[in-house]
């Protein structure tokens, strides 16, 4: 039995992993590549592992850096199952397409203003390519054991993180090798907690916030005082929020806020055609989240739903005090940045960064001081408000992560850690071995590695 990673490797982004046994190949997670220009770089080369030989795609989850690939997979000649769970699968029925649109939007925007290195640009897949992926798209329940054949099984266990999101167990002759997934917050405003693991003979763990622990306040305290100050200033809040998980969970709390008088009563839009569908998809879902049916309907109200170009451009002409939500979470593309590129420069304004923003993205750019921000060739000014609320995050921190794997036993013969920036994942690796004592490593990008 071996193990290659292809993604996830150093990085907090791109998750591919193979697990070969015996002739079987099974691919988890097939994500894009975000963030850094040299990392982008990889999703246009050729896969580094043969697509002919892969049997099956097993998702943990539908964010873009898990799933966002399968377009590009399915363009090299994969026709084969890509298992899911069944929110993951409405999940992606809306992220696959609307990130194919993105990229289409992009290459003509580039094209049009004569911005881009390449021509024509072109995009890495389209809406269409996305929409016939969805098709390869097999959900499975949760607890159900999957056969893919030549002894080997799947099941998938709730991870919290986002709708849908799973840890997964394989087992090949009693031998168990897990994969984390994206772990969600034990005390998490909307997502229910993930579940322990009991047994693992190899363990791949995100790791994420590795090397941090997340504010211990509560994110309504500092939520309702960045609002409050911004509308009594006149401005404008932007949240570049990611459609899945944070918009939600950011409406809930705003709607909580605005009931109890706790910030103004300034008007709020949902300026995501995406984070509009994905909100509609929790009332088809309702046992993997903690809210009722009531907190559902207020999360809905909460917002005015902006679903138009033209809707969305005529907000850049309004007057504030106001909230505004849109995608992207890290603003890599997406309506926000139009958004960004009118707000930025009015220091009535404020920016609230509201989850992990991944290295070379605008976020990140923001998050660490810049004083200007380059949005479609050109440089805008930073003089708004930046504000990080950390304690919004829907990934585990290294303590969370400690407690959640508290419950496996015996020791992992072999733990590596993935999905996180270097100094993350060794600062992981330090927290494990004084917490548990265990062995683990950072595995290199291309890295195989025999298990048994």
């Amino acid at each position: 039995m071996f193990l290659s990673f292809y993604g996830a490797a150093q990085t907090v982004t791109g998750s591919k992993y193979v697990l070969s046994i015996g002739n079987k190949n099974i691919l988890i997670d097939c994500g894009l590549f975000q963030g850094l220009k040299n990392l982008r770089q990889r999703n246009w080369e050729d896969p580094p592992f043969d697509v002919a030989k892969i049997d099956a795609v097993v998702l943990t989850h539908a964010h873009i850096d898990h799933s966002g690939y399968l377009p590009v997979l399915m363009k090299r000649g994969y026709q084969g199952p890509v298992y899911c769970t069944d929110a993951t699968r409405d999940l992606c029925e809306i992220l696959l397409p609307d990130s194919g649109h993105l990229q289409e939007e992009e290459a003509q925007y580039l094209n049009k203003h004569k911005f881009a290195r390449h021509d024509p640009a072109l995009p890495l897949y389209t809406r269409e390519e996305a929409e016939q992926a969805v098709k390869l798209l097999d959900p499975v329940a949760f607890g159900a054991d999957i056969d893919l054949g030549d002894g080997l099984r799947f099941r998938y266990t709730p991870a919290g993180h986002i709708l849908g999101a799973a840890w997964v167990t394989f087992v090949h002759d009693g031998f168990r090798v897990v994969f984390s997934g994206d772990v969600g917050r034990l005390v998490d405003p909307i997502m229910n907690a993930p579940v322990p693991i009991e047994h693992a003979d190899v363990l791949v763990c995100e790791s994420t916030y590795g090397d941090r622990q997340h504010p211990k306040g509560d994110p309504r305290d500092e939520l309702a005082a960045v609002i409050s100050r911004t509308a009594k200033r006149g401005g404008t809040v932007v949240i570049p929020a990611f459609a899945v998980g944070r918009t939600q969970a950011l409406l809930y709390l705003i709607a909580g806020l605005k009931k109890s008088r706790a910030i103004p009563d300034v008007p709020v839009y949902l300026n995501s055609p995406l984070g509009i569908d994905a909100t509609e998809i929790f009332r088809a879902h309702a046992g993997e989240h903690r809210l009722n049916a009531q907190e559902c309907a207020d999360m809905f109200r909460a917002a005015e739903f902006v679903r138009s170009e033209e809707a969305s451009r005529a907000l850049n002409t309004n007057d504030g005090p106001a909230i505004i939500l849109a995608g992207s979470g890290m603003a890599t593309g997406g309506r926000v940045v139009h958004h960004l590129k009118t707000l930025l420069p009015d220091p009535l304004n404020t920016v609230l960064l509201a989850g992990f923003q991944a290295p070379g993205t605008r976020g990140e750019a923001l998050e660490n001081g810049a004083d200007e921000l380059k949005i479609h060739g050109q440089f805008v000014p930073v003089r708004a408000e930046v504000v990080s609320l950390d304690s919004m995050s829907a990934h585990a921190d290294y303590t969370e992560l400690i407690e959640w794997l508290r419950t496996v036993k015996p020791a992992p013969k072999q733990v590596f850690l993935t999905h996180g920036e270097p100094k993350s994942a060794d600062a992981l690796r330090r927290h494990f071995d004084r917490a548990f004592g265990w062995n683990s490593r950072i595995p290199e990008y291309k890295e195989t590695v025999r298990l048994k």
